[in-house]
């Protein structure tokens, strides 16, 4: 006697997804609508930006460099009493750009988002 074949439920239903998904396109979900992007800004849009926000910052870093030039220089020439001046005003400096940094961040985040 033979054995009858069974059957074997499929547990793939064989009809397509009731939806077609789009991979170039970002999803659509009910009730939500995405903020367009902004515009790509170049280093140099981005670099200004900043220095109007905040204008300290870029100054206390000029003036970090200026010292530490400076000082480097007086130091290779043997002016020791002048390189300790400027060593310890480019403490100062760096000192001031730090202060600016988290200046310029507490007034960022007290600013009213538009």
């Amino acid at each position: 006697m033979a054995a009858a074949p069974t059957a074997v439920p499929k547990l793939v239903p064989e009809s397509s997804p009731p939806f077609a998904f789009d991979f170039s396109q970002p999803p659509v979900i009910d009730g939500f609508t995405p903020l367009s992007r902004p515009k790509d800004e170049t280093f140099k849009e981005k670099f200004i930006r900043k220095t109007k926000d905040n204008p300290f910052v870029p100054i206390g870093c000029l003036g970090t460099a200026g010292a530490l030039i400076y000082g480097l220089r007086a130091f290779k020439q043997g002016k020791t009493r002048q390189s300790q001046m400027l060593m310890r005003g480019r403490i100062f400096a760096q000192g001031f750009t730090v202060v600016a940094i988290i200046f310029g961040v507490f007034t960022t985040a007290l600013k009213p988002k538009p």
